[in-house]
């Protein structure tokens, strides 16, 4: 009985998530049916792969083209040097594995290219594995959750995918909009409440954001919810005034509720490549992120940068976005990743 009741949930909560996210702007690729929820864990693996394909085909592949006979030489490990460039895996990330390859080399480890790609996917997956570390959701009386990133990173529709995602854990959400300045914005978070019955706390047009942040830990507390959600404005990194005012936010939620915010999330826009990397270390060293969320992997040959990402910050990567469906975006496992990207 019970579990037929939160099918049904899930279900209506997928389907009034797709409707708000058309509203909200985006491009929803309707003749994609939903797996049935016993086959969500198959369903999102093949999306996962399928998302990740311009990734895969724009370096992993080649490491056929590159080792195809199973063998190693300078000249190949150049060239493929330059391959994970490209991918944006960073320096440090494509130097290690680089050289991860030519002591196996020497070591007599590869026969054929199959044991190349094997003792890759190892790597990777062993580097994306370091920091994981679950995500805070059992604080008394309450999580804080504090939505952080740059305009048009699709902040506020991932904050409700977040959201529809903890329903689905039977949470009781409630959600902080703190972008006073942009009326749309506020409208956009208080269409989603509506559709996913969540409270939205907001203030009044151009209201100081901390103090809605301060409204909402208030409410939560009077609601006695599971996980409240504060959705601040986009900012760029290098805009020192509203950089200040998301610190700000951060440090009044401080002093209404010791210890909040539980969890400090930045969502990163993978198409951007390197860019993303610097702005999570501005984000980074103000606020003192607890996780990434990194989203568009599907529209990007650049996927790599989540392992770059991960390397240069050392903070865990929590969910990842490979569509425009709300079920597009999951936790983030690190064997999940590898075995998609590797799918070849």
């Amino acid at each position: 009985m019970f579990s037929k009741w939160r099918k049904k949930k899930t279900d209506q909560l997928d389907s009034l998530a797709e409707e708000i996210a058309k509203e909200s702007g985006e491009s929803l690729l309707s003749d994609k049916k939903e797996e049935p929820s016993a086959k969500e864990g198959a369903s999102w693996a093949s999306r996962l792969t399928s998302g990740l394909s311009r990734t895969r085909n724009s370096w992993v592949s080649s490491i056929a083209s590159v080792f195809g006979d199973g063998k190693l030489d300078e000249d190949k490990l150049e060239e493929f040097e330059d391959l994970l460039l490209q991918g944006d895996l960073g320096v440090e990330v494509t130097m290690e594995l680089v050289d991860h390859l030519r002591q196996g080399w020497k070591d007599g480890k590869y026969k054929t290219v199959a044991d190349i790609q094997e003792s890759l996917k190892t790597k990777i997956q062993e580097e994306l594995t370091l920091k994981i570390s679950p995500l805070n959701l059992s604080e008394s009386p309450f999580a804080v959750i504090l939505m952080v990133g740059i305009n048009g990173v699709g902040k506020t529709t991932t904050t409700a995918k977040i959201t529809s995602l903890f329903q689905k854990l039977d949470k009781k959400c409630m959600l902080v909009a703190c972008d006073t300045f942009r009326a749309g914005a506020v409208k956009q978070l208080e269409t989603w409440g509506e559709r996913l019955d969540v409270t939205v706390v907001k203030g009044k047009e151009n209201e100081d954001p901390a103090s809605v942040a301060f409204e909402g830990i208030k409410r939560a507390k009077q609601e006695k919810v599971d996980i409240l959600i504060i959705d601040t404005a986009g900012r760029l990194h290098t805009q020192v005034n509203l950089m200040e005012e998301v610190k700000k936010i951060s440090r009044v939620v401080e002093k209404a509720l010791p210890g909040a915010p539980h969890e400090t999330l930045m969502v990163i826009d993978s198409t951007t490549g390197q860019n993303a990397i610097e702005q999570a270390k501005v984000f980074n060293e103000a606020l003192d992120l607890s996780g990434l969320v990194v989203t568009k992997l599907d529209g990007t040959a650049k996927g790599g940068v989540v392992v770059a990402i991960h390397r240069q910050l050392q903070i865990p990567i929590r969910f990842i976005g490979v569509g425009e469906q709300v079920n597009d975006l999951q936790n983030f496992n690190p064997e999940e990743f590898t075995e998609a990207l590797f799918a070849i």
